[in-house]
């Protein structure tokens, strides 16, 4: 167990994978949740905090407070990115993003897409140094992403929990889908509900797929690999059909991923396109003789 879950892999898989997540908790702030600055302006009695910010006796949201939390960690964000003092901007990126979740969260709503980027920016920090390109082996930075695996795997496993301990097995017959495309439904979901048996077939599938999740754990990487893909797949469809995106969950998938292996594959991509033996000879200027100038 000790082994599996320490499992050394390159620093510089960690460094991406810290990157894209903090480049992501920027975009999150001004593309994908700008809305939370509205609580600003909302009647404190509507904010209800969750269980963790009563245990830490997190204070109400105020304007001045909302604003503060904003704007530091859009700062603390950027930072983060120029790979300095990782372990303080990681832990400072950590503290803000959770409260501006609790923030987010405390008013009706709870998003469970969140969890497992949570559990990232928690432990990313843990790693310290890292570099992209850095291929020396790391059990910190193995453990890091194993954790942040075991928090993506837990969201989908624990969503089937819910789902059938509040909704019991009538949950993969029920109209969940149905209601869920009459509320925000794309065109393409539109054309898929009359088919008989899609939406509840769906449904038993999406169950399935959800209490099937942890045996990632077990299959060889290149199956592992392809689930992957298939997690990804999955979400795509959800966004195409009923518009939910799980964007914070999709960047917590790429723990998952060799993602070093890709910047390596990018580079020398790059390299050979930089390294043309010759271009091409302009107008007038025969081929041959350019060619001999070259070699020359």
């Amino acid at each position: 167990m000790s082994k599996w879950l320490f499992e050394s892999v390159p620093k510089g898989r960690v460094a991406i994978f810290r990157s894209l997540a903090y480049l992501f908790v920027a975009l999150d702030l001004v593309v994908f949740t700008p809305w939370v600055k509205d609580h600003a302006h909302a009647d404190p009695a509507l904010y209800e905090p969750l269980w963790v910010a009563r245990v830490l006796h997190l204070p109400t949201p105020t304007p001045l407070l909302i604003n503060v939390i904003f704007w530091a960690l859009l700062a603390v964000s950027l930072a983060a990115l120029s790979n300095r003092a990782p372990r303080l901007l990681g832990w400072a990126v950590f503290a803000l993003y959770f409260e501006w979740m609790i923030i987010a969260m405390s008013y009706g709503k709870v998003d469970h897409d969140r969890f497992a980027f949570l559990v990232a920016l928690a432990v990313l920090p843990t790693v310290g140094a890292a570099k992209w390109g850095d291929r020396r082996p790391s059990e910190k930075a193995g453990w890091a992403l194993r954790v942040v695996q075991i928090g993506v795997v837990a969201t989908y496993f624990l969503a089937s929990w819910a789902k059938l301990r509040y909704g019991g097995p009538d949950w993969m017959t029920g109209s969940v889908l149905a209601r869920a495309i009459l509320r925000r439904g794309t065109d393409l979901a539109h054309w898929i509900a009359p088919i008989p048996g899609a939406l509840i077939g769906a449904q038993i599938g999406i169950m399935a797929f959800e209490l099937a999740s942890p045996l990632i754990f077990f299959l060889p990487q290149r199956w592992r690999l392809r689930a992957v893909a298939f997690f990804y797949s999955f979400h795509l469809v959800t966004i195409a059909t009923i518009t939910i995106s799980f964007a914070p969950h999709l960047v917590a998938m790429l723990s998952f991923l060799p993602l070093e292996r890709a910047l390596e594959r990018a580079r020398s991509r790059f390299a050979s396109g930089a390294r043309t033996p010759s271009s091409p000879a302009p107008p007038g200027e025969p081929a041959l003789a350019r060619n001999e100038q070259t070699s020359e």
